[in-house]
């Protein structure tokens, strides 16, 4: 006995936002990046339009799809990006519901987003850092984040040009925007988005601060520089906190600030712009 809920009961987790037309389903694949699982968001009815199919389980498809029943029917498909735990399914609802617009930012979609889109009822706004086809999407009082941001701990930032800063002028643009409540792709609810929003910021600048001061310290070797930058990350998340030191190292070289010597981490081809 593996003492797994059964499909039924693993298909079953709602977050359900106050005040919005919306409910999220967690999909059941746990993980160091999923941390609990994917979270699917349907948002409106008559019809409805699903964020992140997520994960190909069936339970998880079946859990959406009657959901999206319930609301009168799919209208369409928006990915915030293409990484594997969001879209893994997305042939399969191409299958199902045949017709079905898909929009994403790059790939085989069938709308291109950019920013300001609008699909159904939801917004686009480019937020390119994580992933350089990122789009977190608005609708009504809510935003769905996808991996910009997190119901908790942090993300990781792909290297590639631009790509901190970027995502630090997302993440401001974002608290800009004043969402009521932020729908995760992964976690829970996120019930104060100033606030979550604010301690992202300075998360991402205190670990700035931190790599700047151990850089002045004489520090460039990939282990020293996370040793000091990123003690606190647990030893299974080690090589994904040298992808975002590789991002920080990028952004200081861009703005002249990176001194010559540093060690840059191997950052497998997949990561460089994921």
């Amino acid at each position: 006995m593996s003492g797994q809920p059964p499909p039924a009961e693993r298909g079953a987790v709602r977050l359900e936002p106050p005040g919005a037309d919306v409910v999220g389903i967690r999909a059941h694949n746990p993980g160091p990046l999923s941390l609990s699982g994917t979270n699917s968001w349907i948002v409106g009815r008559d019809p409805a339009w699903l964020i992140d199919p997520g994960p190909d389980l069936p339970e998880h498809i079946a859990a959406l799809e009657a959901e999206i029943t319930r609301r009168g029917g799919l209208g369409g498909i928006a990915l915030t990006h293409d990484h594997i735990d969001h879209v893994e399914a997305v042939p399969r609802w191409r299958a199902r519901h045949p017709g079905t617009p898909v929009a994403g930012g790059r790939g085989r979609v069938d709308v291109r987003l950019h920013e300001g889109a609008r699909v159904g009822p939801l917004e686009a706004m480019a937020a390119p850092g994580h992933a350089p086809d990122h789009f977190v999407f608005l609708a009504g009082p809510a935003a769905f984040t996808g991996d910009v941001v997190l119901g908790e701990g942090s993300v990781f930032v792909a290297p590639g040009p631009g790509a901190l800063r970027s995502y630090l002028e997302a993440l401001r643009r974002l608290r800009e925007r004043a969402p009521a409540v932020i729908c995760p792709g992964h976690g829970p609810l996120v019930a104060d988005p100033a606030a979550k929003l604010d301690e992202y910021i300075a998360h991402r600048l205190e670990r700035e601060r931190r790599l700047v001061a151990a850089l002045a310290a004489g520090r460039r070797s990939v282990d020293a520089l996370l040793d000091a930058a990123w003690s606190d990350a647990p030893a299974q998340l080690r090589a994904i906190a040298a992808v975002t030191l590789a991002a920080h190292l990028d952004k200081l070289a861009e703005e002249g600030r990176l001194p010559a010597g540093v060690e840059r981490p191997e950052v497998p081809a997949g990561w460089v712009g994921a």
